[in-house]
């Protein structure tokens, strides 16, 4: 199966103070295949967030190559980033990100307007996610009404609206119990095998290996060799 997201060879630099060059990736190369789940992990300082920022066409890489969704990003063409991170990428935050003032079912909406959907298609399709993550009871409820659980279902919901073929999760259990965490990532994996989305899950919880396929680890912005999730 052909991957829906590919790195090769990509390193990432940053200059800090009078110019010193800090390297935070060194030639990570990794792919995701439509219905796959992948776990990376990695300590603090490991390169995990400047990765999942590249793969998410937040950033670009220094050097390498990164195909999203059969679309080559380009350093010199940061424009393009944007209209590609719509189309193609949903994300789930380890915040949250609901807006305080929108109720569920409009927090999932807001985010189809962005990607260009409107009026009753993106009503429909926002009903559609909220059910899939049986929130339906809760659609007009306000973020403060909602459990972090819930919540993060909501984050969950808006991410799948729209269907974009690539899923990013940042650390999505960090704010839940681990009983509540855990029945999040079994929903999250079982959405996503459904919906034949490719799920990377960036974490500290050794609960995403449950649900992953795979499980990769980074170190000093190298990625480790790959296996089966135990």
């Amino acid at each position: 199966m052909k991957p829906v997201l590919e790195a090769d060879s990509v390193s990432k630099d940053f200059r800090e103070g009078r110019g010193d060059v800090v390297s935070v990736l060194r030639g990570v190369s990794l792919s995701l295949s439509r219905g796959e789940i992948v776990s990376l992990e990695g300590p603090s300082g490991s390169g995990k967030t400047t990765l999942l920022s590249i793969l998410g066409c937040i950033l670009t890489a220094s050097s390498g190559r990164v195909v999203v969704d059969g679309e080559e990003i380009s350093a010199d063409r940061p424009a393009r980033l944007p209209a590609i991170r719509r189309k193609s990428i949903g994300f789930v935050f380890q915040q949250f990100n609901l807006f305080p003032s929108l109720t569920a079912l409009e927090n999932v909406e807001y985010a189809l307007n962005v990607k260009g959907e409107k009026g009753a298609a993106a009503l429909r399709e926002a009903e559609r996610v909220i059910d899939a993550v049986g929130l339906s009871d809760r659609r007009d409820f306000l973020p403060r009404d909602l459990s972090g659980g819930q919540k993060q279902r909501i984050a969950i919901a808006r991410a799948l609206a729209g269907k974009s073929p690539i899923l990013l999760a940042d650390e999505p259990t960090a704010n839940l119990d681990s009983q509540i965490g855990g029945q999040v990532l079994e929903m999250f994996r079982a959405l996503a095998k459904k919906e034949d989305r490719a799920l990377l899950i960036v974490t500290h919880d050794p609960k995403v290996r449950t649900v992953a396929d795979r499980v990769l680890r980074i170190q000093d912005g190298r990625l480790a060799a790959e296996g089966l999730a135990a």
